[in-house]
């Protein structure tokens, strides 16, 4: 007889066959990510592995990863051999991980949204062993569906979205497809912004060179990307930005504006200049400055639209009163 769906299972539990029955709250969902959500500590290639060779099976057939799986579907998990996974307690600072209580904007019964800390991934991988999603399933293990609506820059800090339902989920994503979730940057950046890069329109590619992390390069094969700025304040030789993008490509703000002549103060990788160092040590910083200051959207419950607002993190509110109090030639 099928298990009722639960939640995720002990390490230990990998290694015999379970069957599962899928319920409402994970229903649609591609049955790769529910894996790769459930089996905590198996490699990605392995659960595709298992995928591509028909060990999993649903009602009794193969299925490819892009399946979505249903209400009421029996799931056949196979045994997956992995090796012991240490608890988050022993891998992250757990204090840190509380502090992310503080941080909660609003919660509600079908969505969290979080003012996310700079220098915190969203999720773990490439190298992390936990992000945002990890430490809120740690300090919620009673919810059953915690998945992340979209993504921020492990330096970027404010407003992210993280759903409760599967419904709320696809709605959300759909809002964002169709640009109906609305969301508001703000960035210091290096240089007198030029109001003539208000609206910047300009295709963005991903790279992936062997050597290692990807970058975004703006490029004519890639896809078709905009970013509405308008320039708040001032300092002559820094501007601090208002930023909405129109498109969600990765690094959109950040390649945008260094392609209209004003990188994001502290954006090494996007070509932040060497006559920013003194000002970064003087704040103590060695990131950018980019925060998700406001997000706004309707629900499936209701057609009025909800907007929310991240306070300014420290170090963001620390530069632009050091900027206010330098002398201007």
């Amino acid at each position: 007889m099928a298990l009722k769906e639960t939640g995720a299972k002990p390490v230990s539990e990998f290694d015999k066959v379970q069957l599962r029955e899928i319920d409402a709250d994970h229903h649609g969902q591609r049955i790769d990510n529910y894996l790769l959500s459930k089996l905590k500590g198996v490699p990605k290639s392995r659960v595709y592995r298992i995928l591509r060779k028909g060990e999993v099976r649903v009602n009794k057939k193969r299925v490819k990863a892009e399946y979505k799986l249903q209400s009421g579907d029996c799931l056949r998990i196979p045994p997956v051999r992995v090796s012991a996974v240490e608890p988050l307690d022993k891998l992250v600072n757990l204090d840190k991980v509380q502090q992310l209580e503080s941080q909660i904007i609003v919660e509600t019964k079908q969505f969290i949204l979080l003012n996310k800390p700079s220098g915190m991934a969203v999720h773990g991988g490439s190298g992390l062993s936990f992000g945002v999603i990890e430490a809120l399933r740690s300090i919620r293990p009673r919810e059953k569906f915690l998945e992340l609506v979209h993504r921020l820059d492990r330096d970027t800090s404010g407003c992210l979205l993280i759903a409760k339902r599967r419904t709320y989920l696809t709605y959300f994503h759909e809002a964002l497809r169709s640009k109906q979730m609305k969301k508001e940057y703000l960035a210091i950046v290096e240089g007198d912004w030029n109001n003539q890069f208000n609206l910047v329109s300009a295709p963005l590619k991903k790279n992936q060179p062997k050597s290692g992390e990807r970058f975004v390069t703006v490029d004519q094969e890639g896809k078709a990307s905009q970013t509405r700025f308008k320039c708040l304040k001032r300092w002559g030789d820094y501007s601090l930005l208002k930023a909405s993008p129109v498109t969600g490509r990765t690094h959109q703000i950040r390649v945008h504006a260094q392609y209209a002549g004003c990188p994001l103060l502290g954006d090494a990788k996007y070509a932040g200049s060497a006559t920013s160092g003194r000002l970064l040590k003087q704040l103590k910083a060695n990131t950018f400055f980019l925060h998700a200051q406001r997000l706004s959207f309707t629900t499936p419950d209701s057609d009025q639209l909800l907007s929310f607002e991240a306070p300014l993190p420290e170090k963001m509110e620390n530069a632009i009163t050091l900027l206010n109090q330098r002398p201007r030639d």
